[in-house]
């Protein structure tokens, strides 16, 4: 339950998945995520780090660990059922 308690925090799933094509600095997260305050920004990132789900590399950017990389993974079958739910929710 530890991982869901973490990613059901406001802007976590967000964050791992603005980082699924690669690394990124803080400010370009944030920029990526409208209307995230940048203490939130900064505390989920040290959750998402302290969990070794990023990791923070020596020029300063973000990237998944090897554990969030396996997480997004995990996460595809339910990427495939948002797109196709909201295809749905728009014909309807």
């Amino acid at each position: 339950m530890a991982a869901l308690d973490l990613l059901g925090r406001r802007w976590a799933l967000r964050i791992l998945w603005e980082l699924r094509d690669g690394p990124l600095g803080a400010r370009s997260l944030r920029d990526r995520c409208d209307g995230m305050s940048p203490s939130v920004l900064y505390d989920r990132l040290g959750e998402l780090t302290g969990a070794d789900l990023i990791v923070q590399r020596d020029d300063q950017c973000y990237e998944l660990s090897e554990a969030g990389a396996s997480l997004g993974k995990a996460l595809a079958p339910l990427e495939q059922w948002a797109s196709r739910w909201a295809e749905t929710t728009r014909r309807a």
